[in-house]
């Protein structure tokens, strides 16, 4: 598959960098700068580095990924939201990074993917389903432990919405990104995660660890294999975690297209979006205008899940 026609209009677009300036001086003149507010081996980690390469090469500029963790990813975000609104500083962000409470230090740039997560069990828990780890559940309160990359997170979130339909408890395990979770999980430490299919997906295929369904609403082109938790005994569930990125508020909107049409002209190079989908990761679309509208909807969603349930988020 080639890029689409659109795509090679963007690019051309992109060659007349010198016309796109702030003030007199043209956008990018220097390295740029990009945050992920966890440790590295989680999924907006690896997202990231797979970008970066390609923006650097359009751009003549070094991409520098730079992981700064704590706090369910707002020391990471308050980094960026603190930097000169100039673009030269971006946020790799996620549900837990960027939320209703500090949204507004931001100005949201591209949608890089919203994807269904993984539900993943250690192969030791001789659980094979939802409704096998449903029913362990019911006959065992509290004794399934599920990690999270942090309270707040889509992985945090994705459990208790789903501990909240199937009418369930389960012990959260906070840690401070997918990838620290993960090693537990294949240690035996938790038992459970709802997480991002490019953090879980290499351990999946090796057999180290099970996939009982996938969190979206029907099944994503990365993982056709995988049903749905609404297929698999929890009608109606559905939950998707984001990344995306982000720069600090008030940053040109001249400056947030180029970034973004940057980033829409990259996630639809056929490598690119090759190596996506076969990390577990749908390549997103849009403009800043309309992830600003995805966000308003998802965190609606879980503000809701939030006040229903009065769980901690931060």
């Amino acid at each position: 598959m080639k890029p689409s026609p659109i795509c090679f209009l963007v690019v051309l677009c992109l060659l007349f960098v010198p016309q796109i300036s702030i003030g007199a001086e043209p956008y990018p003149t220097k390295p740029i700068k990009i945050i992920v507010p966890f440790p590295p081996g989680g999924g907006a980690d690896t997202l990231i580095r797979l970008l970066a390469p390609a923006i650097s090469e359009l751009w003549k500029q070094s991409v520098i990924v730079e992981n700064r963790p704590g706090a369910s990813g707002f020391i990471g975000a308050e980094l960026v939201a603190q930097a000169p609104p100039d673009g030269y500083t971006l946020l790799m962000g996620t549900t837990a990074a960027v939320t209703e409470k500090n949204i507004q230090q931001f100005s949201p740039v591209a949608l890089v993917s919203a994807s269904p997560y993984i539900v993943t069990v250690n192969p030791a828990l001789n659980i094979h389903s939802v409704r096998g780890l449903i029913a362990y559940a019911k006959a065992n309160p509290s004794k399934l432990k599920y990690g999270s990359s942090g309270p707040g997170s889509a992985s945090h979130l994705a459990g208790e919405l789903f501990v909240s339909m199937a009418n369930i408890s389960l012990l959260h395990v906070p840690y401070k990104g997918t990838g620290q979770a993960l090693t537990d999980l294949l240690a035996g430490h938790i038992d459970v995660m709802f997480a991002p299919a490019q953090t879980v997906l290499p351990q999946i295929e090796a057999g180290k660890l099970l996939a009982l369904a996938q969190t979206g609403v029907k099944r994503s082109e990365a993982l056709p294999n995988i049903p749905t938790v609404a297929e698999s005994g929890l009608p109606s569930y559905s939950a998707v975690g984001w990344f995306g990125l982000f720069a600090p508020a008030n940053t040109p909107k001249i400056v947030l297209q180029k970034i973004n049409q940057t980033v829409m002209f990259v996630m639809g190079q056929d490598r690119v979006r090759k190596a996506m989908l076969e990390r577990g990761s749908d390549p997103a679309s849009g403009t800043a205008e309309e992830f600003a509208a995805f966000l308003r909807l998802d965190q609606s969603k879980w503000e809701k899940l939030t006040r229903e349930n009065k769980f901690a988020v931060q």
